[in-house]
């Protein structure tokens, strides 16, 4: 009896514990809630449980286990995409053997252009089948090129069939003397010198009014009549008019010339000109 009523110090402790767990606690709304008493394990027999983690691998072993069905299930019904046969390569191939790119079967298109030649310089005979007009620049170095390398080539390539018409576009904004050297060849072909005077102006490295002049002596000319000319204006509104009509056409670079009317930009080669020449003395382009 007296082992009954003398509790052990731990007893007492957990007996007053007791009661002030199991004490009704009054809420907000006047409801009791009892709290029942934790209880206590042993740490070496505990298991600590983190329901994330637990999820976490959870999905990490369906995945795992849908990746292995999946490969049993469809691997073996995987199908290729045909494509195109690979060229075999070089040391495989027959000896001479060229693969050539596809070749383009639709005929190119030709656009004319409607460009006057009435009153402008022009060289060869007046009949002739090809009429190659150029817009040019003195100043310019790309026009130069084309005077030094096909000019007199593409002349001497087709005697007595071309007509060439010279039409002055001096781009003022980036070659200063392009507008003075035209007046000059214009004042130079007042006394029927113009072709003369235009290679001169080609072979120039210098322009201005005593390279004018002094081509204007080389070549026997009146030199008084010809300077007259260079101040007169008389061929501001030549020109200008060549300068409209070459930019509202929508050239603007020089050189750009219209054989028959068919436009060719640049100083290309004489092969380029030919190809189009030769096809329009026989006929082929409509």
């Amino acid at each position: 009896m007296q082992d009954e009523i003398n509790l052990s110090t731990t007893s007492k402790k957990r007996w007053k514990d007791y009661n002030l767990t199991t004490m009704p606690t009054k809420t907000k709304k006047s409801e009791y809630v009892i709290e029942e008493e934790p209880v206590v394990q042993d740490p070496d027999n505990l298991i600590t449980f983190n329901r994330n983690t637990f999820f976490s691998v959870l999905v990490v072993f369906a995945f795992a286990v849908g990746v292995l069905v999946g490969y049993f299930v469809w691997g073996t019904k995987v199908t290729a995409t045909p494509v195109a046969d690979a060229p075999a390569p070089a040391a495989e191939q027959p000896s001479g053997q060229v693969n050539e790119a596809p070749v383009a079967t639709a005929a190119p298109t030709y656009v004319r252009y409607e460009i006057s030649t009435e009153g402008y310089p022009s060289l060869g005979p007046d009949d002739a089948p090809i009429t190659i007009v150029e817009f040019s620049d003195f100043q310019c170095p790309f026009c130069k090129r084309f005077h030094d390398e096909t000019y007199r080539d593409l002349l001497d390539a087709y005697p007595g069939q071309i007509r060439f018409v010279y039409r002055n576009l001096p781009l003022t904004s980036i070659h200063p003397d392009a507008m003075s050297a035209a007046i000059a060849s214009l004042c130079a072909n007042d006394q029927n010198v113009y072709w003369e005077y235009h290679d001169k102006l080609f072979s120039s490295t210098t322009l201005g009014t005593d390279t004018y002049i002094q081509y204007a002596n080389e070549l026997s000319l009146n030199v008084d009549e010809f300077t007259a000319c260079l101040d007169s204006g008389k061929f501001d509104n030549f020109i200008q008019q060549d300068m409209d009509f070459a930019f509202n056409l929508g050239i603007s670079s020089t050189p750009t010339f219209f054989i028959n009317g068919l436009a060719i930009v640049g100083a290309q080669p004489l092969t380029s000109f030919q190809q189009i020449i030769d096809k329009e003395l026989a006929g082929e382009i409509p």
